[in-house]
């Protein structure tokens, strides 16, 4: 147990580290070919901040562990609204565009929904995982297709904290970031899996729980810095844009690998908490748009919001371990 539990810590430390490696090598290799930053931020960037959960959910896969990879998809998108957006808005109160609420938010909740059709016969299959990504690519195109053409975009905030590393070193970085990702991805889902079997407690549980939100801190670092720099947008751009990529690219990668039973609460329990905290989160930004004073189509989250997100994140810890 304290070989494992030394693995999981170890796993963190450096899946975050080597994530941050990647994303810089990545980011500098695409800018030396001579890419557009706002092109960059919107996909390099983007996927890296989800880097962990794909590694952790590709090594779980294809460690028979589909059940983790599962409950990571899950359980980070619960800590990205409940535990992450919570505390941001507890830290930094946020204003919230236009867009967010017209194109990005009603975009989460469609995947959201069609991710439930898809599992609702309690199978991740093959076809489904597929699709999932197919819809993933789609829409990435389109977002950045929108983003693009969107004046409102500011050149700093396309290039506000964009690396840039020589062409040897962006190389280098990248493929150091590559490995140690891989390695300690592999550390943590070891580590993970011996747990959950030593305290037969589900993998899906662990999934839920340990590496859930050990894959959300990126997340939660990066948002509450933007939060207090005044990037409001960026804060919940992150948290959205986090979201889809577990829903369409992690939670598929197991049925990708092989179809995949799902235990019965992780659709009942997991997943329909998961979807209420979005509809909640939907519902906060459309009833604070028409009652604020601020400028017109901007919403504001408060920190009644946050101290609400946080209350439902420890409801449902007791409510999952209640029902273990």
């Amino acid at each position: 147990m304290l070989l494992a539990a030394a693995m999981i810590i170890f796993g963190f430390i450096v899946l975050i580290w080597s994530a941050d490696l990647f994303v810089a090598g990545a980011a500098s290799i695409a800018k030396n070919l001579g890419m557009s930053p706002i092109i960059i931020g919107l996909t390099i960037v983007s996927i890296g901040t989800s880097a962990p959960e794909i590694l952790v959910s590709t090594t779980a896969s294809l460690s028979s562990a589909g059940d983790l990879a599962i409950g990571n998809a899950i359980g980070s998108n619960i800590a990205n609204i409940a535990l992450v957006l919570g505390l941001t808005v507890l830290v930094a109160p946020l204003m919230v565009e236009q867009r967010c609420m017209r194109i990005e938010m009603p975009i989460l909740l469609l995947a959201t929904f069609g991710v439930f059709a898809l599992i609702s016969d309690g199978e991740l299959s093959s076809f489904d995982g597929w699709l999932m990504i197919s819809v993933l690519l789609v829409l990435v195109a389109l977002l950045v297709r929108l983003r693009v053409v969107d004046a409102e975009l500011s050149e700093e905030t396309a290039t506000g904290a964009m690396p840039h590393l020589t062409k040897g070193r962006a190389w280098v970085t990248f493929f150091l970031g590559l490995v140690l990702l891989i390695a300690s991805s592999k550390a943590l889902v070891w580590g993970a899996v011996f747990t959950a079997e030593e305290l037969g407690v589900s993998k899906l549980v662990i999934g839920l729980t340990v590496v859930a939100i050990g894959t959300s801190l990126p997340e939660l670092a990066a948002s509450i810095a933007s939060a207090l720099r005044g990037h409001t947008e960026i804060a919940l751009g992150n948290i959205i844009g986090s979201n889809l990529f577990n829903l369409l690219a992690v939670m598929a990668i197991p049925g990708v690998v092989a179809t995949q039973i799902l235990e019965p609460a992780a659709i009942s329990r997991d997943y329909l908490m998961m979807t209420l905290l979005i509809v909640f989160l939907a519902l906060a930004l459309f009833v604070s748009r028409k009652r604020s004073k601020a400028s017109a189509g901007h919403a504001y989250l408060g920190r009644t919001v946050g101290t609400m997100l946080v209350s439902f994140y420890v409801l449902y810890y007791y409510l999952l371990y209640s029902t273990m």
